[in-house]
């Protein structure tokens, strides 16, 4: 048996929500993965009679399609759809019964009006967080389109076509044969890089904003609903919405829940602004803020947006080593996010730069696949907590190297080692490995303002204790600004108080 109980449970309630007959197409060889994903298919035919099993011979073993009866829908998987993208098969079941799917109307007829062929296949592990949104877009897409079909492809059941195509990061998309994306990418991104996207126009005759929020991260979308239930006219305008969490794996310091996971609480907080009369505005990045009659914000699209106050909540991002290599061997080696991408470098030598807590945390997760990590610290002393410093020095496939600088990422077509300087003797030395996992902290999302607002020296905005920046009606929250820690529940409560300042300020001015 594939599924535990608790699982099983969770997918009959699914299953009874199926609308029309559905036809899985089974491409099996006598390998172990053809063999779990024959009980995996088995397994759905029993719990539903509704689901219909056939055998035939696809593109590749082990894989199978989900069809409509009598009309091939476009979507497949090869390998076993469990872990993270289990939601990925219910999903595709339930959509290509006929159930409606939960997204915008004006989404849906863009993707019924994309013409041409499209073929998608998508490289993922497992145990990424980022691959399902992928995943279910282009699944959603070829229910939608008769002129889309995708492959969802488990790098673990597929390592040669995997290594025969260099892909070192998931997921990985290619599109009729050709490189297409790397990394998550939401519904909406992936039809802007096929060339259906907003443009300025949509902006242009919109009113001006009571409160207008930059930034779609916890912060943004606390500030958002928390103006929203004001009263007054909300925007929130977000390069891509989530943020930074939606790179993060495990969430277990969010008080009441114990366990969650980025992209999860991320679709949550979408979930929760919409509940409110905001003008949601994704995948739009600000270039330009200036204070005139209102305070405007110009869009890279070209577009400008008025508001009477703005809140910015842009975040930070992960900070770059600066050495040769390093952006020359992105995703070819170079990686930022050991959940993800971890798993293709199963056997293998890599590098973790960096000694704080999510550099330890990243050595300990990479341990239990990879034959061996190295991390290198620049300072004399490791600054991860001692509970993780513990278990670190636990494992036997570990080596730390303090006080140490890095000074090359090395490689031809993708990653074959790392240089670095022994700080104490100025020696220089070389590692052959495979991969290297950048760990050194995050640089905040502000540079775009220029000289408009005081910032620290490491660029990030200097706030009062009611998230008032030094321009009057402009207030900022979360990890763009001088707060002492860098949280998502402060980054929350940060929100609500720049939401409840210019709310005060709207008041009194």
């Amino acid at each position: 048996m594939l599924l535990d109980a608790d699982i099983k449970a969770q997918l009959a309630q699914y299953l009874q929500m199926m609308e029309g007959d559905v036809l899985l197409k089974v491409s099996a060889g006598s390998d172990k993965v053809s063999r779990d994903m024959v009980a995996l298919v088995d397994e759905l035919a029993t719990m539903s009679s509704i689901i219909k099993v056939e055998n035939t011979q696809l593109e590749r073993t082990p894989s199978f399609s989900v069809n409509r009866i009598g009309e091939d829908t476009g979507i497949t998987f090869a390998g076993i759809p469990l872990g993270h993208e289990f939601t990925s098969l219910v999903l595709a079941l339930l959509q290509v019964s006929g159930r409606a799917p939960k997204v915008d109307q004006r989404v849906i007829d863009q993707i019924k009006s994309i013409e041409g062929e499209f073929r998608f296949e998508s490289y993922i592990s497992l145990s990424c967080q980022n691959c399902p949104d992928v995943v279910q877009a282009l699944n959603l897409m070829s229910v939608l389109n008769p002129g889309i079909s995708h492959t969802m492809i488990d790098g673990a059941a597929f390592k040669e076509e995997v290594e025969s195509k260099d892909i070192m990061a998931v997921p990985t998309v290619f599109l009729n044969g050709e490189s297409f994306s790397s990394g998550r990418m939401s519904l909406e991104e992936l039809l802007g890089k096929m060339g259906s996207a907003p443009d300025a126009s949509e902006f242009a005759d919109k009113d001006p904003f009571d409160v207008l929020v930059v930034g779609g991260g916890p912060a943004g979308a606390s500030a958002a609903i928390y103006a929203a239930r004001k009263g007054i006219r909300t925007g929130i305008v977000a390069e891509r919405f989530g943020g930074q969490i939606l790179d993060t794996a495990a969430i277990e310091n969010f008080i009441s829940v114990k366990h969650t996971e980025g992209p999860k609480l991320a679709a949550s907080l979408e979930e929760h602004v919409k509940e409110y009369n905001v003008d949601v505005m994704n995948l739009q990045r600000a270039k330009r803020l200036e204070k005139k009659d209102f305070i405007e914000i110009e869009l890279e699209n070209g577009a400008v947006l008025k508001s009477k106050t703005v809140i910015l909540s842009t975040g930070a991002r992960w900070r770059n080593v600066g050495v040769p290599g390093e952006a020359e061997f992105k995703n070819k080696g170079v990686a930022y996010c050991p959940h993800c991408d971890g798993p293709l470098f199963e056997g293998k030598h890599v590098a973790v730069i960096g000694g704080g807590n999510s550099g330890i945390e990243a050595a300990i997760d990479l341990a239990g696949i990879v034959k061996h990590v190295t991390v290198l610290e620049f300072m004399p002393e490791l600054k991860a907590d001692s509970v993780l410093q513990d278990r670190l020095y636990s494992l036997p496939n570990v080596t730390v190297l303090k006080n140490v600088q890095t000074k090359e990422i090395t490689g031809t077509d993708k990653v074959n080692g790392i240089t670095y300087v022994d700080r104490d003797t100025g020696a220089e030395h070389h590692i052959e490995l495979a991969g290297v996992f950048v760990q050194i902290g995050l640089v905040p999302n502000t540079e775009w303002l220029g000289e408009t607002i005081d910032r620290t020296r490491m660029g990030e905005i200097v706030v009062d204790k009611r998230g008032a920046t030094t321009i009057p009606g402009i207030f900022a929250a979360g990890d763009c600004t001088d707060s002492a820690y860098k949280q998502i529940i402060i980054s929350m409560g940060s929100g609500a108080t720049a939401a409840l300042g210019a709310f005060d300020y709207l008041i009194r001015n």
